[in-house]
């Protein structure tokens, strides 16, 4: 009887990097929506897979929002079928970081990503938008299956054309906006950044099965939106991970990132965040995943 050879760690570990490859969706396409241009990168510590993620959602093209429209007004659901209307001049961002850079994190973010687009399914049926409510769900089951001494920074938010950007945050960095009229970051009211615990830390207080197993360590508040509406002509509102905000031991962001947009912020938001990318390389080695995402407010088509 032939007794075929174990595999040697290197070939396990390869076949290990093939399936996370397989299993972690793209980001999606970029949503094209008039007077807003954006772009993102995402850069692995090391590997093709690490923690960090970015989701696009442009809700007209991702989504029959038409059909689903029809249907919401011949049934007499006229909140959904305002809420769908909105969604033809909004795109949607999801940017997350899981904590550590190894392969086996970039699985925990496929598991958010999965999460979330079959959520905003359900939502824009119910809904006709996506509501706080996908991710209380969405918390409580991170909550319930990732108790591995590992945490999701999460934020999700909402651009429209006009420049109003509303979101959620869980324990990830504050939105930034560059003023091109000022030629530097503005200050945002921390009312407008409130953020909550990491996405799986604690429970919701309002969960309704929070007596089938009680938290020992206290629960969550529900999550509150926040708004920005302060995107003028050529503004950019940068999302990131912390992997930006730490680069180079902390002394890159924000001055850096700052005198860098003023130098190339009139440019398309592909070019400010390719410039961004090579600038933050050039300054110092990563010791981090890093993610960003660049959006520009440029003038809406006549």
């Amino acid at each position: 009887m032939t007794v075929p050879p174990y595999s040697s760690f290197a070939d396990e570990l390869e076949n290990f990097q093939e399936i996370a490859r397989a299993l972690k969706p793209t980001s999606g396409e970029l949503p094209r929506l008039d007077g807003i241009d954006m772009a993102g990168v995402s850069m692995a510590l090391g590997n093709e897979i690490g923690g960090d993620h970015l989701i696009y959602i442009d809700f007209a093209r991702r989504f029959d929002l038409g059909r689903r429209l029809a249907v919401a007004e011949a049934e007499g659901h006229d909140e959904v079928a305002a809420a769908l209307r909105r969604g033809f001049d909004r795109a949607g961002i999801l940017v997350a970081d899981v904590s550590g850079h190894r392969v086996t994190d970039g699985l925990v973010a496929a598991m958010l990503h999965q999460s979330f687009l079959l959520g905003a399914y359900y939502e824009l049926d119910r809904f006709g938008e996506i509501t706080t409510k996908l991710f209380e769900h969405i918390n409580q089951r991170f909550y319930q299956s990732t108790r591995v001494n590992k945490y999701l920074t999460m934020l999700y938010g909402e651009i429209s054309s006009e420049g109003r950007f509303r979101f959620i945050s869980a324990g990830h960095p504050a939105p930034r906006v560059f003023s091109r009229r000022l030629g530097c970051f503005v200050d945002i009211h921390p009312d407008r950044l409130v953020s909550f615990p990491p996405v799986g830390m604690f429970p919701s207080d309002a969960d309704p099965d929070e007596r089938v197993a009680p938290s020992p360590l206290g629960y969550k508040e529900l999550y509150q939106v926040n708004e920005i509406d302060l995107l003028g002509f050529k503004d950019v509102l940068l999302l990131h991970t912390d992997g930006l905000s730490e680069h180079g031991d902390g002394e890159y962001f924000p001055g850096r990132v700052e005198a860098l947009l003023a130098e190339v912020g009139d440019l398309p938001a592909a070019t400010i965040a390719e410039r961004l990318r090579e600038d933050l390389l050039e300054f110092a080695a990563p010791e981090d995943d890093i993610s960003f995402v660049v959006v520009r407010r440029v003038g809406r088509r006549v």
